[in-house]
């Protein structure tokens, strides 16, 4: 385990990172419900998309960007992403002695929402294929169906900003279509890319079926795991942003998900 060298300081950064900018609908909630805190965010744009990627590529993708994050100051790690999490988690535990909060698609909210008794999930392959995705369907899936859909394709239209594109719709009708056939009646967003196609996935979905995200979730999560070690920060804020990719259209991207011109920097070599 590396220890940190000083006692953490309750005006230390968060740091937050993603395989892309998905992990941006998390930064998101998490600026609104830590409105102090500081926050440093990396896109690892450069290896976008995790899904395809093998468990041990993606635990030494969120090592390297973790062992990053901490070298710059920060005093709590979000993986803001479910497939890294499955990944790379435990290890990231193993690694480092600060809290890391992770992902996990929102099974437990969706099992009490539904009616129908069909639960729908749009995640990646990794995410699908995972043993903490297996554990959750175990312990919350039990009596209600889940139906899932490895969305291939939907990270790539959102790292590219296009969210009402007619390819990007396509490819959300495609994937939402078997989920209603099939009964569900309420529909998990098990990528934090997807947050960003929301309005094309309930307009396909129709208004009768339920949407659920885990961003509020986590958020909520970093702040008890802040106070409960007293690290909340009481004035401040702002927010800084790296990436592994192409620095001029990953902050094109940024900002317009984000809603404010940001400013990128590329990540240092050894974190690439």
């Amino acid at each position: 385990m590396i220890s940190l060298q000083q006692p953490i300081q309750r005006d230390a950064p968060v740091g937050i990172f993603d395989s892309g900018v998905g992990g941006l609908s998390v930064l998101k909630r998490v600026r609104a419900q830590l409105p102090a805190e500081t926050l440093l965010y990396c896109a690892d744009s450069l290896h976008t998309p995790y899904g395809g990627k093998s468990p041990d590529q993606i635990r030494q993708r969120a090592l390297a960007l973790t062992d990053f994050l901490v070298r710059q100051g920060a005093k709590a790690i979000v993986v803001a992403c479910n497939t890294a999490t499955a990944a790379a988690v435990t290890a990231l535990r193993e690694h480092f002695s600060l809290p890391v909060i992770g992902m996990e698609p929102a099974v437990k909210p969706a099992v009490i929402a539904t009616k129908s008794g069909v639960v729908g999930v749009l995640a990646t392959v990794g995410t699908l294929k995972s043993s903490q995705f297996a554990a959750l369907l175990e312990h919350y899936g039990r009596d209600v169906e889940v139906v899932t859909e490895a969305c291939h394709g939907l990270v790539e239209c959102v790292e590219r900003g296009e969210l009402d594109a007619p390819a990007t719709r396509a490819l959300v009708r495609r994937y939402v279509t078997p989920l209603l056939a099939q009964g569900a009646d309420t529909i998990v967003l098990g990528c934090t890319h997807y947050p960003f196609l929301r309005t094309l996935i309930e307009q396909e979905a129709g208004s009768e079926v339920t949407i659920i995200d885990t961003g509020g979730a986590v958020s909520r999560q970093l702040q008890r795991r802040l106070a409960e070690l007293d690290l909340l920060k009481r004035t401040g804020g702002g927010e800084y942003f790296w990436t592994s990719g192409e620095v001029t259209q990953v902050e094109t991207v940024i900002s317009h998900l984000w809603g404010a011109p940001v400013a990128v920097a590329r990540l240092p070599k050894e974190s690439q």
